[in-house]
């Protein structure tokens, strides 16, 4: 029997890049989605493209052996090719894991442990994805407590950061999907190992194009506080200066300057806690910023900029490196700079957090603003700073 991935999410990211990896490393691959319009298209279409456009040229896949189940109408089907998929796969968005959960649960209980333990990796931009995604799949709700002492023989779950951009499409594409030819892929290694803690028939999924790795957290650190806080810091700025797309903000000579200041404050980490060379990361940045400026790519400031709600929080990419520089004594004025102009992404058309961020600011105390919306604690250096951006931006507000 051939190779088989079940992925969760038949949008842009998942047609276009991990379907397409998936695709060709040989495996059929079996969409899960909730969207009818989209299962329909994908079961009444034998193949789509995936173009590719670079500096140097673009190039064209032709993706076929795929087909796609609605989870809504058709779970017992989805849990029975879980049960006997190689693969399975996501790009959902972070708030949607606790959904797909209840029937990877569902599939992992039914797999014999005569297979390999089925290789679950999510794909998001969030740290820790698959480690949250095994957390829904293992609670008691969805997984029974006594089936959990040899879960590790049907299922070994193993985190990754992607890096890819993926505008937004032209609405007559169809199927097709338009991307950077740059990419990056990097999963975690150990979960594939044979240990105490693993399976001993646990193996690494043969997938062309990812970078096993044994400690992630610098991949996704780099491209997190990198690829995400330039791309976020041009999209606020721009959509604050009323430009309309990403690379047109980047023709801004004081945009371009505020995210360039922003990731040569994120660098700093980067160097000092992951030992990563000063010289390898300002080449990585200046590959960023001329990825982000690409006209060819060109992306809507309100689409790179939504969900600001998530994108203030503790972790993500400007609080979380800032709250770390500002305790390792450095200066993060870049930084809160991008932060916010982030808070002033509010009641934007087709956003929701945008909506319910100016509800906030507009019903809070700063202080109370930062806890909801940031997680900083008082104790820490950088939430006094950020009480002040936000002390004003809400004054500018009442002008």
């Amino acid at each position: 029997m051939g190779k088989k991935a079940v992925h969760f999410g038949s949008g842009n990211i998942g047609r276009g890049f991990v379907a397409c990896f998936l695709h060709e490393s040989g495996y059929e691959v079996i969409f899960a989605d909730v969207v009818d319009k989209l299962v329909d298209s994908l079961n009444s279409t034998p193949s789509y493209n995936v173009i590719e456009r670079g500096v140097e040229g673009t190039v064209t896949k032709k993706i076929t052996n795929y087909r796609a189940i609605n989870s809504k109408y058709n779970e017992a089907e989805l849990v029975d090719e879980i049960a006997t998929a190689d693969v399975v796969t996501c790009s959902v968005g972070p708030n949607i894991l606790k959904f797909i959960a209840p029937v990877i649960a569902k599939g992992i209980e039914k797999r014999s442990n005569d297979l390999k333990p089925l290789a679950v990796i999510a794909c998001e931009n969030m740290i820790g994805a698959t480690d949250t995604l095994a957390g829904h799949i293992k609670d008691p709700k969805n997984t029974p407590e006594h089936r959990l002492e040899d879960h590790h023989e049907r299922a070994a779950y193993a985190n990754s950061a992607i890096d890819r951009i993926v505008p937004a499409q032209d609405p007559d594409a169809g199927l097709d999907v338009t991307l950077e030819k740059f990419y990056e892929w990097v999963v975690e290694e150990t979960p594939f190992k044979p240990s105490e803690n693993t399976a001993s028939n646990v193996e690494r999924p043969t997938i062309e194009g990812i970078k096993w790795v044994d400690n992630l957290l610098p991949f996704i650190e780099r491209k997190l506080f990198t690829v995400n806080t330039s791309h976020a810091t041009a999209a606020y700025f721009g959509y604050n200066r009323q430009k309309q797309t990403v690379d047109d903000a980047m023709r801004d000579k004081d945009i371009r300057s505020q995210v360039t200041d922003a990731i040569n404050e994120t660098g700093k980490l980067i160097v000092e806690k992951h030992g990563i060379s000063a010289e390898e990361q300002d080449a990585y940045k200046k590959k960023i910023v001329d990825r982000i400026s690409n006209p060819h790519l060109a992306d809507a400031v309100e689409r790179v900029g939504r969900a600001p709600l998530r994108k203030l929080g503790r972790k993500e990419r400007f609080i979380g490196p800032a709250a770390e520089l500002a305790e390792r004594g450095y200066e993060v004025s870049a930084l809160l700079a991008a932060a916010e102009m982030a808070f002033r992404f509010q009641n934007v058309d087709g956003d929701d957090e945008s909506k319910e961020l100016a509800k906030i600011m507009s019903e809070n105390s700063a202080e109370d603003v930062v806890a909801k919306v940031t997680g900083l604690q008082k104790s820490e250096k950088l939430y006094p700073k950020v009480v002040e951006i936000v002390q004003k931006v809400q004054a500018d507000s009442q002008d």
